[in-house]
């Protein structure tokens, strides 16, 4: 008969052994799933690089119909400036950014570019945004639904006209329907439909212009 010490060491060792093989297998499993990673993260750095190819395509094309979308509304509507916008693409902490600069060509031929709002007057800016709206409507598929309250208000004379008649032909080729609110003449020109707001017994009514 073993004695008890001898005993005591093979219960030991078999309990070792038990811990070693269940070891063993942990190892194994883990590196099963780190091949497993491994492969998956392949795959994702081959999927990540077809969708910043997709969205470098994406955002390539709608850049594009922003820049003649936008140099096309201050052409029309500044028609005695050289006026047009450029886009700048990069990235940022991983993200497509995207920035818009107005360019102005002068007579002397000095060139002025910067962002519209700090570069140039409220009047580019707000075509600028107002056209913007437009692009964002569609590319989100929203309702072709313009709702302008006061949007032009710093404009000189001629540029109002220029604008009314530019937007107005822009909702007729698009299908867009827009609701201005304007106390300016030449705005309430360029509408296809035009009221008046008038106060008859105490309360407000809409009347037609034409």
């Amino acid at each position: 008969m073993e004695p008890h010490s001898v005993v005591n060491l093979r219960a030991t060792l078999s309990r070792l052994q038990g811990r070693r093989e269940a070891a063993l297998q942990r190892v194994e499993s883990t590196r099963q799933e780190i091949k497993r990673l491994d492969a998956e993260v392949e795959v994702l750095d081959h999927v990540g690089v077809l969708f910043r190819g997709l969205i470098d395509q994406e955002v390539s094309v709608a850049v594009k119909m922003v820049e003649r979308l936008l140099t096309e509304g201050l052409q029309t509507v500044f028609s005695d400036q050289d006026l047009a916008v450029r886009a700048e693409v990069g990235t940022s902490r991983g993200k497509v950014v995207v920035n818009l600069l107005t360019v102005q060509k002068h007579s002397d031929g000095t060139v002025t570019e910067g962002v519209a709002s700090d570069a140039f007057g409220g009047a580019v800016t707000t075509v600028e945004s107002a056209l913007l709206r437009i692009v964002v409507m569609f590319r989100r598929g929203l309702r072709p639904f313009l709702l302008l309250d006061e949007t032009f208000p710093a404009f000189d004379a001629a540029y109002v006209t220029n604008m009314g008649r530019f937007m107005s032909l822009l909702c007729q080729k698009m299908g867009i329907d827009a609701l201005l609110v304007s106390h300016n003449p030449a705005l309430v020109e360029a509408a296809s439909r035009s009221y008046t707001i008038v106060k008859k017994r105490g309360a407000a009514r809409f009347e037609p212009l034409r």
